[in-house]
């Protein structure tokens, strides 16, 4: 049973000390759901009928709060959704109208419903230890429906309040921290974290002698900062997801409504916007990253991992050198042809794993960074993963050499994108100890890990494998060993369809804006410039040697591998902006229920995680599956949604 959030009411002399808490630690949010609407309701009760001063709203260590239960909504019904949103707006406005100076005391993270609770307060505090501060909605195909579309408008104007509203939850949910939050004039002080809500209460008495004399914001310019923001808008998604616009709408609307007009049209909106096809798409993408991702832990049990050799030092090699060293902390050991390329490595590795750290603990890490051209300093260690070339020889040959050097129980990793993990470890003395980890181009910032079981991987190395992904903050998802994996598989199937397009006379603009119809994150082309042409056609002709009957080469691709951008047309025969768009998606439906038949993963909400996690695809469009079964694709291709596919067995071809 997940724990229940209850507003705790406590005196501080003569102000009202109100706690948010679930009693449980910061691993578990408190989150808004019915029965803490009740509890709220009890304490507003409370404090309507007491003598206080004022009061004061903090929450329990670590966390303010964290908003609505997203679990209470799917298949939400249109008055259901309404009722919710009036409910929030109900209790949220007693505690604006109380006769008494309420201050929110925002010690930690504070989202969604936690923002719009602060908001009702006559002021806030914040501790400079905040680091997730933010509206999340936009991001989740919603918008704030509690009034906080009404009330940050009228706080800090239209600028602040789409940038924190919509402009970052676009930008991939970017957070505020403690300091941004009261550079923006959303907090009206920004309190030391040691004496935080001893301060925050002194402050509410201030205010019950003294109350703050706030300047109206500035509007002069909205009407240029709202037609940029919905270009913008348009821009990124392309019409795909309304929430963006809906929550501009009603951001403008704040300047002219009464709060209870607003109110109003948040509850208009949300009864229709929560139950549609976009909303509840990501209400299923955030439970697949937040909750399934944690949960698919192998059973066996993981081997320590005190020091990581890495072969290789090129591009890739140094980002996941620099993430080992930044999480973990264990010397690194690197091995590449060149002493010179090795010292390069190592001087960037260093100095990157150290920027966020203090000038003692940046040192520390720099001096456990060693390497060279031969693989001794690979003897003692606990895990080697190799990060060379895409050849499946040149692997064979450093997993041969890596075997004369390490200890029979050091796992040896493979970072591959398309190749054969069980190919690789086929002449191996200890083939079981071989596992993929492939990790995601930019190494820092994309979170899925794609953990690769070979034929012969056994338990012990799997679980390894995935314990040391979740020590390095990324979101691991088991997967057989088949050409491709899940992401590039799919990706590759789709490109191979958009060069198709390109191939037939269709231009690469009209190509590229119909995939982005779909709110794709990035043009295919753009996509292909920053994977590189060169890896790209490499991973096709992967593909095509494992399935040449659908990944054909690509003469175009090829080219542009080759530094030609010559488009080669095979038939000119333009295609439509539908037909494009039918076609890139009844290729991926094809090649989703290629990998479930395959076994490649135990079900569809795996591959949707991948595409979630791994290449950015948007959380509105549910990974990809629960878009082809709202459009009723899948019924139509295989009979049935995938949502209805039976989960397999463990994932193993």
């Amino acid at each position: 049973m997940a724990p229940v959030t209850e507003f705790k009411v406590a005196r501080a002399g003569d102000v009202a000390l109100v706690t948010i808490d679930n009693g449980e630690d910061w691993q578990k949010p408190t989150f808004f759901g019915e029965a803490a609407l009740l509890s709220l309701d009890r304490a507003l009760d409370e404090l309507e009928r007491g003598d206080f001063a004022a009061a004061v709203f903090t929450g329990k260590p670590f966390f303010f709060a964290a908003g609505a239960d997203i679990t209470e909504f799917p298949d939400i019904t249109p008055n259901r959704a309404r009722e919710g949103s009036r409910a929030g707006h109900e209790l949220f406005a007693r505690l604006r109208a109380l006769p008494i100076p309420t201050v929110a005391a925002i010690n930690g993270a504070c989202l969604g419903g936690g923002v719009e609770l602060a908001l009702h307060c006559s002021a806030r505090t914040v501790s400079p230890v905040v680091r997730h501060f933010a509206f999340p909605e936009v991001f989740l195909g919603l918008f704030p429906a509690w009034g906080g579309t009404q009330l940050l408008p009228r706080l800090v104007g239209p600028d602040a309040a789409v940038k924190v509203i919509v402009a970052n939850p676009l930008r991939q949910n970017r957070m505020l921290n403690g300091a941004q939050v009261a550079e923006l004039g959303i907090a009206d002080r920004l309190l030391p974290a040691v004496e935080f809500v001893d301060e925050s209460v002194a402050f509410a008495r201030e205010l019950a002698e003294r109350p703050l004399d706030r300047a109206a914001p500035d509007w002069s310019d909205g009407e240029t900062v709202l037609r940029r923001a919905r270009t913008s808008v348009e821009d990124q998604v392309h019409g795909a997801a309304p929430a963006p616009y809906v929550a501009l709408d009603l951001i403008e609307g704040a300047r002219t409504w009464t709060v209870e007009e607003g109110y109003a049209r948040e509850e208009d909106a949300i009864a229709e916007l929560l139950p549609g096809p976009q909303a509840q798409a990501s209400i299923y993408s955030f439970q697949l990253v937040e909750q399934r991702a944690r949960r698919l832990r192998p059973a066996g049990e993981p081997r320590k991992v005190s020091k990581v050799g890495i072969v290789g030092a090129g591009l890739m090699a140094r980002q996941i050198a620099t993430l080992f060293l930044r999480r973990l902390e264990v010397p690194i050991v690197l091995r590449d042809v060149k002493q010179e390329i090795v010292d390069e490595a190592i001087a960037e590795i260093g100095a990157e794993a150290g920027k966020r750290a203090d000038e003692g603990k940046a040192r520390f890490l720099a001096s456990i960074v060693s390497g060279g051209t031969d693989y001794a300093g690979f003897a003692d260690c606990d895990l080697v993963l190799e990060a060379v070339f895409e050849d499946l020889v040149v692997k064979q040959d450093v997993f041969a050499e890596l075997e004369r050097v390490v200890r029979d129980d050091c796992t040896l990793a493979t970072n591959t994108s398309s190749l054969s993990v069980t190919e690789m470890a086929a002449d191996l003395r200890v083939p079981h100890r071989v596992v993929g980890m492939h990790f995601f181009n930019p190494v820092a910032l994309m979170p899925l890990l794609e953990i690769i079981r070979a034929q012969e991987t056994d338990e012990p190395t799997l679980a390894t494998a995935y314990d040391v992904g979740t020590k390095l903050r990324k979101r691991p998802v088991l997967v057989a060993d088949a050409p491709g994996f899940v992401v590039n598989r799919v990706l590759t199937r789709m490109t191979r369809v958009i060069m198709d397009a390109i191939e037939h006379g269709s231009p690469v603009e009209a190509v590229d804006e119909a995939v982005m119809s779909l709110g794709m994150p990035m043009a295919p082309s753009v996509l292909l410039a920053m994977v590189g042409p060169r890896v790209a056609n490499h991973v096709l002709e992967t593909m095509h040697e494992a399935f040449p009957e659908r990944f054909d080469l690509s003469p175009t691709l090829a080219n542009y591998a080759a530094g030609n951008d010559e488009v080669v047309i095979v038939d000119d025969d333009p295609w439509t902006h539908e037909q494009v768009v039918d076609r890139v998606l009844d290729a991926v439906a094809d090649e989703i229920h290629r990998l479930l038949d395959e076994r490649v993963v135990a079900e569809a909400a795996d591959v949707d995680t991948c595409l979630l996690l791994g290449a950015g695809w948007p959380f509105f469009l549910g990974g990809i599956t629960k878009h082809l079964d709202q459009s009723g694709r899948a019924e139509r291709l295989f009979g049935r949604p995938f949502a209805a596919m039976a989960p397999t067995a463990t994932a193993r071809v």
